[in-house]
């Protein structure tokens, strides 16, 4: 298995516990899938380096995870169909 960052925005908009809702059911899509949870961090609310969707804030979400390519991929399926979530990125970190 191979080890990702994976960093998702939620919109400000949505009250606080749908938010954590959120980011559970992403972790969710993910350990499902047999993904291994290495860390996860809620890095709050911040400004966005540009507006997105009328947004000038948003909900930083940080996951480590190692995962099989299945579960990276449903988490992008998943993710693109969340209207909740205005971006997301997964990086595959390179084991030294």
């Amino acid at each position: 298995m191979n080890k990702y960052e994976i960093t998702f925005i939620v919109k400000p908009d949505i009250e606080e516990a749908q938010i954590k809702k959120i980011a559970d059911d992403m972790k969710k899509v993910l350990t499902d899938k047999k993904a291994t949870i290495i860390e996860e961090k809620a890095l709050g609310q911040r400004e966005l380096a540009y507006e997105i969707n009328k947004f000038q804030t948003g909900y930083y979400y940080l996951y480590v995870v190692e995962a099989p390519i299945e579960a990276i991929q449903e988490f992008d399926r998943v993710v693109r169909i969340n209207e909740n979530l205005l971006r997301h990125l997964v990086v595959r970190v390179e084991e030294k």
